[in-house]
C-alpha cells in the first residue's frame, strides 16, 4: 500500500518545519472507516527529528466497521475533520501547561484531501499508550480534563461543534431509530435537553477515551490527541465517557464517588486560576447532578449503535433507569 504524500503536501511539511527533506517512517494508524491515515515522518535539517501528519482522504464508498454507511454518517465524519482543523488553527494554542496537546505546525488542503502537521508527542516525552491505569494515572487524566474544562469554561464553540461529542443525539438519528429500549428511546430528547440546558458550559473534548491519552514513560504525565468532536457542553460528558472507557462495571460503580471527588478537586483549583469569578460550589452542584445524565446519554447511543457492546452493563442500566425516573 502506498503511504507516500503528494509533492504539494511534502512542500507544506518542509516549509512548516524548515526541513531539507523528509521520509515517511510508517503508518501510526488508519483513520476510522477508510478516511485516511496518520503517518510519522522523519525530517532532515529541521529542529525536530520527526513530526506526525494526519492525512484525510474522503473515500468514494462507505466502509464502516459496523455497517453505518449513511450519508448522515459520511457528513458527520467530514464535518469532524473540518472541526479538528479549526481546533488546531484557532484554539489549540490557548491550552496551558496542564492541558498538553500536540503543537500545531501547519495545515493544507488540496481538493478533498486535508493535511494536518503536528508535533510528535512520542518524541516530546509522551511515548506510552496504556490499556490499564493505576488510580493515580486515572486521576491524572481526570486532572487533564478538569484543566481543559476550566480553561474553556463559558467559551462559545464558534467554528467547532455547537454541541460536542461524537454521540450527540442530533447527529445520531439512525442509532436512535433502531434503539430497542422504549423507555430510553422516549427519554432521549429530554436527556439531551437537560444536558444542553446546563448553566455552566465549557468545551468538551468529545472523545475522551483512554486510547486518546498519551503518557510519559513513567505514566505520570499525560497529553491528549484527537479533537474531531470538540465542542460545547457539560464537562460531565467527557468525565463519564472517560471513566467508562478504562474501568469495568464493578469498578465504575465502586469508584464513581472518589473519582468524581478527584475531578472536582482539580476543577476547583483550575477554576481559581482561569475563572476566579465563577463559584466552584455552583459548578460542582450542577455537574454532579448531571453525571448520571451524561452517562445515560452515551448509554442511549451505545444501545442503538451496538446492542451487544461490553459497556452495556447492569450499572449503566441502573443509572439510566434512575435518570429516566427523575425526568
Amino acid at each position: 500500500m502506498n503511504h507516500d504524500l503528494s509533492e504539494a503536501f511534502k512542500t507544506t511539511v518542509l516549509c512548516a518545519t524548515g526541513a531539507s527533506s523528509l521520509r515517511v517512517l510508517g503508518v501510526i494508524q488508519e483513520l476510522w472507516s477508510g478516511y485516511g491515515k496518520i503517518l510519522r515522518l522523519e525530517l532532515h535539517g529541521a529542529d525536530v527529528e520527526t513530526v506526525v501528519v494526519k492525512h484525510v482522504t474522503v473515500p468514494l464508498a462507505g466502509n464502516h466497521p459496523r455497517g453505518w454507511n449513511s450519508d448522515i454518517s459520511h457528513q458527520r465524519k467530514v464535518e469532524s475533520y473540518r472541526v479538528e482543523t479549526n481546533w488546531y488553527k484557532d484554539w489549540n494554542d490557548r491550552c496551558g501547561a496542564g492541558v498538553r496537546t500536540p503543537k500545531f505546525l501547519a495545515f493544507d488542503r488540496v481538493g478533498d484531501e486535508v493535511l494536518l502537521v503536528l508535533e510528535d508527542l512520542d518524541a516530546a516525552g509522551f511515548p506510552a499508550r496504556l490499556n490499564g491505569l493505576t488510580t493515580n494515572q486515572i486521576e491524572n487524566c481526570l486532572t487533564w480534563l478538569a484543566n481543559f474544562h476550566a480553561t474553556f469554561m463559558g467559551a462559545k464553540p464558534g467554528d467547532l461543534w455547537e454541541i460536542g461529542t461524537y454521540w450527540h443525539l442530533d447527529t445520531r438519528p439512525d442509532e436512535l431509530e433502531v434503539l430497542d429500549d422504549p423507555a430510553l428511546k422516549n427519554a432521549a430528547k429530554a436527556i439531551d435537553i437537560k444536558l444542553n440546558s446546563a448553566q455552566f458550559k465549557t468545551l468538551v473534548h468529545g472523545d475522551a477515551k483512554l486510547a486518546n491519552f498519551c503518557f510519559s514513560e513513567n505514566g505520570d504525565d499525560v497529553a491528549m490527541l484527537d479533537f474531531q468532536y470538540v465542542g460545547g457542553g457539560c464537562g460531565m460528558k467527557d468525565v463519564a465517557y472517560f471513566i467508562g472507557s478504562c474501568l469495568d462495571e464493578r469498578a465504575c460503580e465502586a469508584r464513581e464517588s472518589p473519582l468524581l471527588d478527584a475531578y472536582f478537586s482539580s476543577l476547583r483549583a483550575a477554576l481559581a486560576i482561569h475563572h476566579p469569578d465563577i463559584n466552584p460550589d455552583e459548578v460542582e452542584a450542577e455537574w454532579r447532578e448531571l453525571f448520571p445524565v451524561a452517562w445515560t446519554d452515551f448509554h442511549r447511543f451505545l444501545k442503538g449503535w451496538c446492542p451487544g457492546h461490553w459497556k452495556i452493563t447492569g450499572y449503566s442500566e441502573r443509572l439510566a433507569s434512575q435518570v429516566i425516573g427523575r425526568l
